[in-house]
């Protein structure tokens, strides 16, 4: 699978079950057993919810061709520092690899992979 790309204005909060269904079936062509496929959805869905905290506009999910990752990362909007602790913890205590990029400390990007 090539990389596919979903990109949505955050304010738009149905969207996130749009997102929800984007990894089921990134999921499924990965052949995630359903644990591991619950929980990329919980980490992708978490990680947008940083995103939206943390003041941006809108939202860019690049699902990556090799396994089942993600790169999620903010445009727009007034940046800022989120209260994002609870879904730092859930992703970290969900996933192999997570890697946050900040600019001081705002969130800036999310990077998940199973």
């Amino acid at each position: 699978m090539n990389q596919f790309t979903v990109k949505f204005n955050l304010a738009d909060s149905e969207y996130m079950t749009a997102l929800r269904l984007v990894c089921g079936a990134i999921g499924s062509v990965h052949e995630l057993d359903i644990d591991a496929l619950e929980d990329f959805k919980v980490c992708v869905t978490e990680s947008a919810i940083i995103l939206k905290n943390c003041g941006f506009e809108s939202l860019v999910a690049a699902f990556s061709g090799e396994g089942a990752a993600c790169t999620l990362y903010g445009e727009g909007g007034v940046p800022q520092e989120g209260d994002n602790e609870f879904s730092l913890a859930l992703i970290s205590a969900l996933v192999d690899e997570c890697d946050i990029e900040r600019s001081g400390d705002v969130i800036k990007r999310v990077t998940i992979k199973l």
